[in-house]
């Protein structure tokens, strides 16, 4: 039958004491030093936080940007293309309509729509074409 070892185990205090106060300190520096990159790599990101967390403390030099300008831009430039291709799929399905082939003023209007295509073609299109 095999014998169990027998695991002693001492306490020392001040060696552990000084290890956990050493780890405290690093991830303290990591800590910081995390900030510090941070606020380099990414200030236009890090500044609003920054002034959130301690108002006053930070200024910025660089007024960021108008973010509201920004994205109320890209969403008219969305809907924007969102309207022009509903409008060449409107086209589209106009041109292959048997229908429409017999309709003098829906082929004048597609006519004028491929090769000018203005606001009012389109619209022409699609009152005739339909």
């Amino acid at each position: 039958m095999p014998r169990h070892r027998e695991l002693k185990i001492t306490l020392k205090p001040l060696p552990l004491i000084l290890c956990v106060a050493l780890g405290l300190w690093l991830g303290a520096v990591a800590i910081a030093a995390s900030l510090w990159l941070a606020l380099q790599l990414w200030p236009e990101q890090v500044q609003p936080l920054a002034q959130a967390v301690a108002p006053g403390v930070s200024r910025s030099v660089v007024p960021p940007a108008p973010a509201a300008d920004t994205q109320a831009e890209m969403f008219q430039r969305y809907q924007d293309i969102l309207h022009k291709q509903e409008q060449q799929q409107a086209a589209e399905a106009a041109q292959g309509n048997p229908r429409n082939l017999n309709s003098p003023k829906c082929q004048f209007w597609l006519q004028q729509n491929r090769t000018a295509p203005t606001d009012k073609s389109q619209a022409n299109v699609l009152e005739f074409c339909y």
